[in-house]
């Protein structure tokens, strides 16, 4: 009988992760009661370092937490906000929730796919924007709402597009 496992495969994990992200998963480890509970945090760690996570840095976090290469796949394909392929060097989130959908979402993605030259998905040429749906940002009482990187907008006019635009550069 063969038996299956699904252990990452062992890796030099210091040639994929910073001695720095090494220390910071460590440390991450000791507020927790279980090594895996670190995941997410590791996840959003490495990913600072080049806005998304490659295979090899799952596989790299996945050694270092001594945990099956499926967990840390798991926690990163369900976080919509953990990459996994490259992205833009701004990333705008654009909430498509039923409140913002009732207050004007199909008008201003509509704008913002015109100005950016892109769909869903895409990113610029320029490599400046990515645009992405996300269901919501707990931001209801003021749709249409966008994330762009780390800041909420609401409610976001259609004449405001271009200058919210430009503010990142």
């Amino acid at each position: 009988m063969k038996i299956v496992t699904d252990k990452a495969p062992t890796v030099d994990v210091a040639s994929i992760l910073t001695r720095d992200e090494i220390n910071s998963i460590h440390e991450y480890t000791h507020h927790y009661p279980q090594a895996r509970a670190a995941s997410l945090d590791a996840l959003k760690l490495v990913q600072k370092r080049n806005g998304w996570v490659d295979a090899a840095q799952v596989n790299a976090i996945a050694n270092l937490l001594d945990v099956p290469v499926t967990d840390i796949e798991g926690v990163a394909t369900f976080y919509n906000r953990i990459y996994r392929s490259p992205v833009g060097r701004h990333v705008i989130l654009v909430c498509d929730s039923v409140a913002c959908y009732l207050t004007g979402y199909e008008v201003l993605v509509t704008e913002l796919k015109s100005q950016l030259g892109i769909d869903y998905g895409q990113t610029t040429p320029d490599g400046r924007f990515t645009l992405l749906p996300i269901c919501c940002l707990g931001n209801c009482d003021k749709g249409p709402a966008v994330l762009i990187d780390e800041d909420t907008f609401g409610p976001v006019a259609v004449t405001e597009v271009a200058e919210l635009l430009e503010y990142y550069v």
